[in-house]
């Protein structure tokens, strides 16, 4: 039995934001995991582990396919299904993927020593932030699903290590719809990441250095582009 998310857990990323026939139908209707990746999908959702739900596996399947990069970075790694998914439909891709938690750690180890069969994955144990002031490579992708009150701090030296041309996937940014109301009516466990997160939507969706958007998708994703090689998050 996994202990590290409890029924507790954050719920509000479990709380898809269109309407819940909509939902039903995107993950009916597109392409569904086989293989291994059904198998930990199948593994997440009986030990409550938050991982991308089906209609944004579907996406990120068609967004590897299309984009094909070949240098990912990942915060966030769980029990690496994102990172095999990304590495089963980018196969020329090398991925680098952190993670702090020891038994996420764990079992994202097993599943990379069993499923990925190219050794495409790096997996880093330790702070995000530790560990990015000390990368020297270039990415081409990076996609963030960590704390989500940390990708505020965590993105400044994101972009520093994203090519220009270079996209960022955050994954449940709208927080089941939280994001919209006012912080008096989120509870006060929530309002440190309901913070974080307006202080990126106010640091990236007009910043003119970035192209960003945001997605409806599971629960929310925001898209950015690096335009320029100087680009960065105002003061």
């Amino acid at each position: 039995m996994v202990k590290t998310y409890s029924k507790n857990a954050n719920r509000n990323m479990r709380r898809p934001v269109v309407k819940e026939e909509v939902v039903r139908f995107m993950r009916e209707h597109q392409a569904q995991n086989t293989g291994f990746l059904k198998k930990l999908e199948d593994f997440a959702q009986s030990e409550n582990i938050p991982i991308i739900p089906p209609e944004t596996s579907a996406y990120f399947r068609l967004l590897m396919q299309v984009l094909q990069p070949k240098k990912i970075l990942e915060i966030g790694t769980a029990i690496g299904f994102s990172a095999l998914l990304m590495a089963e439909n980018a196969p020329s891709a090398g991925i680098t993927t952190i993670d702090r938690n020891p038994e996420m750690i764990a079992l994202a180890k097993d599943n990379f020593a069993n499923y990925d069969s190219r050794r495409q994955i790096r997996l880093i144990e330790g702070e995000a932030s530790d560990i990015l002031a000390e990368l020297d490579e270039t990415y081409d992708f990076v996609f963030m699903d960590s704390a989500k009150s940390k990708y505020i701090v965590f993105l400044p030296a994101v972009l520093e290590h994203l090519a220009v041309g270079g996209l960022v996937v955050l994954d449940d940014v709208f927080q089941g719809g939280d994001v919209t109301k006012p912080i008096e009516d989120i509870h006060r466990s929530q309002r440190a990441i309901y913070r974080g997160l307006q202080k990126l939507f106010d640091a990236t969706l007009t910043n003119p250095d970035l192209t960003a958007s945001l997605l409806p998708i599971g629960d929310g994703l925001l898209m950015i582009r690096k335009n320029t090689k100087e680009a960065r998050l105002p003061d």
